[in-house]
């Protein structure tokens, strides 16, 4: 077992980030991966131009890895915004508009997973409002995933980083997770298990992994503290990985840690163990 058993990507938004989006994927494919994911790219546009699309195609493409998850647009990420589907008016919006695009483009490149980040509390909105809003934002993400074949991310985030934002721990995640398979029917829609997320909550994650590892769909990891990579932190991430195995976890670990120098942050895996398999 160990980190030889498991489906590694990485994240390419916070990995490689010291290099210009489109040379990101052949540094990957050189420090020896096979397979990638990225946050919604570009920040403040949820319907670039079609060239900038083609560009980021190719350059995934002409890398030879695979893209294996991708976010809907979220808003400023990394910044202040924590998703963009729960707040009304002009977020809400560019985030219906991004859905086809997103999903597109996934499907121009065999990306099975589709992210959807819920967004913070906003002052001065009832909260019920947000969540009315959310359903119907993630009902309408579900259909688009399930037209290219993807699946629909929910993701836990942590209350100590993102104190506004309502899906903190796993089972408010998993809870919306049961709202959108029941309002579509579609049964697409899964959990995010984010390990260090759901550390920096002082979840039990032994618990966490055994109650709904059935209904996660992509796991990411890094280390706590400090979200940096595994053996930085205290996090015994290689038997929580076992254990999502014998769970009956067999899809993609994403490595979404900061590291300030990627390609050398990477020796804790055995290069055998990074090509996607």
């Amino acid at each position: 077992m160990g980190y030889s058993d498991q489906r590694f990507n990485v994240n390419l938004s916070i990995l490689f980030t010291e290099l210009p989006l489109l040379e990101r994927p052949a540094a990957a494919a050189k420090a020896g991966f096979g397979a990638v994911e990225l946050w919604w790219p570009w920040v403040d546009a949820p319907t670039p131009e079609q060239s900038e699309l083609d560009a980021l195609k190719k350059a995934i493409e002409d890398a030879g890895v695979r893209l294996v998850g991708l976010n809907f647009y979220a808003g400023q990420l990394p910044g202040p915004d924590r998703g963009a589907l729960s707040i009304p008016g002009e977020e809400s919006d560019r985030f219906r508009a991004n859905l086809a695009v997103a999903a597109d483009f996934a499907q121009s490149l065999g990306c099975k997973a589709l992210n959807a980040l819920y967004g913070n509390r906003v002052d001065g909105v009832d909260p019920a409002v947000q969540d009315e809003l959310a359903l119907e934002n993630l009902v309408l993400a579900a259909r688009e995933a399930d037209r290219v074949g993807a699946v629909l991310l929910i993701e836990a985030l942590n209350a100590p980083e993102s104190p506004r934002c309502p899906l903190v721990s796993a089972p408010k995640a998993i809870e919306i997770v049961d709202k959108v398979n029941a309002a579509t029917g579609l049964g697409n829609a899964k959990f995010l298990m984010d390990l260090y997320h759901l550390s920096m909550n002082g979840e039990d994650l032994p618990s966490v992994i055994e109650q709904y590892a059935a209904k996660t769909g992509h796991v990411q990891i890094a280390d706590n503290p400090g979200r940096g990579a595994p053996g930085t932190g205290s996090l015994p991430l290689e038997g929580l990985l076992d254990q999502l195995r014998k769970a009956g976890y067999e899809g993609w670990v994403g490595l979404e840690y900061k590291a300030a120098d990627a390609a050398a942050s990477f020796e804790w895996l055995p290069a055998g163990a990074r090509a996607a398999r």
